[in-house]
């Protein structure tokens, strides 16, 4: 009998934890985060290595701009599987995030974190195009002392280009845009929309012609054949 009473005390707690986390999930999909945190720590407690828990709390994070408590729960998701490019890439951007809130000195010393981490999940799958965007935003934003160059920015949107032709040419026009080449951006960001045709690829290349270019004639043509389209 005992055994009987021990066995649906397990299976009635196991119940109750998993309608705890559908209904987390529930709302975190709903992006009622505020809601959804509580629910996933609870959960935690009952289960404290539940991967995808700890992922919506990192995220969690992320939305909420708690860079530190993401970055929290992502180390703590590499630790456990370190051969998962999609965590390193997280992990990464909560901690490049977070360099950007602290100051001069701290952000320096997270710089060998941030790019350990975007140049792992860049190894680890070598079709990652977020982790490789990472890392043309980060060597272009580096100062050249420590480790920031034009030529590793240009190697990444190179592999962008053999994984997607619109975030490659994206990419291109990302640096030249950096370095104030606005007729070679033009040139890129104008690729990127014939191919895609997407509202980032008109956000890009109309936001070049009217804040960069200076040609409003440019942008309101394209303003309009993409509103016809």
């Amino acid at each position: 009998m005992k055994t009987i009473q021990i066995f649906f005390l397990i299976f009635s707690f196991s119940v109750f934890s998993q309608s705890t986390f559908e209904k987390a999930e529930k709302l975190f999909f709903q992006k009622k985060y505020n809601e959804a945190k509580p629910l996933l720590l609870s959960h935690l407690k009952s289960q404290s290595n539940h991967i995808k828990t700890m992922e919506y709390l990192g995220d969690i994070g992320g939305f909420l701009n708690n860079w530190e408590e993401g970055q929290y729960y992502y180390k703590k998701l590499i630790e456990i599987h370190p051969k998962n490019a999609e965590y390193w890439y997280k992990y990464g951007g909560s901690l490049g995030m977070l360099a950007r809130s602290a100051n001069k000195f701290k952000a320096l010393g997270m710089v060998d974190d941030i790019e350990k981490a975007f140049n792992t999940a860049a190894n680890l799958d070598k079709k990652h195009i977020g982790a490789r965007w990472a890392l043309v935003m980060l060597y272009l934003e580096l100062p050249g002392i420590i480790g920031g160059s034009e030529k590793k920015a240009q190697k990444y949107a190179d592999e962008l280009m053999v994984l997607s032709k619109v975030d490659g040419y994206l990419a291109k026009g990302y640096i030249d845009v950096y370095f104030s080449r606005y007729a070679k951006a033009e040139i890129h960001y104008k690729k990127a929309h014939e191919i895609g045709n997407s509202k980032t690829t008109f956000e890009k290349l109309y936001d070049l012609y009217l804040n960069k270019l200076k040609d409003k004639a440019k942008a309101n043509k394209l303003k309009t054949e993409f509103e016809k389209k």
